[in-house]
C-alpha cells in the first residue's frame, strides 16, 4: 500500500546571486541562491527550475504554496 508523500519545505531566496545553489541549513530549511532578479516572475521559476533538479522531479511537481512576492517562501513537492 505504498504512496507518494507531499513534502513541505520552508525556503529563503536570495536572488540576483552569482550561481544558482540550494543550501539545506541547520533548522530543516533551505537557503536557494538565484541568479535571477525578483521581476516577472523570473526568480519564482528559476526557483521552481532549481528545485525540481534539486529534488529530481518534475517542475509541475513543485509549488510555492505562500511568499509568491517575499524571500521567505513555503514550497510544496508532490
Amino acid at each position: 500500500m505504498g504512496g507518494w508523500i507531499n513534502v513541505i519545505i520552508a525556503i529563503t531566496v536570495s536572488p540576483r546571486s552569482s550561481k544558482n545553489q540550494i543550501i539545506p541549513q541547520g533548522d530543516g530549511s533551505f537557503k536557494a541562491r538565484l541568479t535571477a532578479a525578483p521581476v516577472d516572475n523570473k526568480a519564482n521559476a528559476a526557483l521552481i527550475k532549481l528545485l525540481s533538479e534539486h529534488f529530481k522531479v518534475a517542475k509541475s511537481q513543485v509549488e510555492i504554496v505562500s511568499g509568491q512576492r517575499a524571500r521567505k517562501k513555503i514550497i510544496e513537492i508532490s
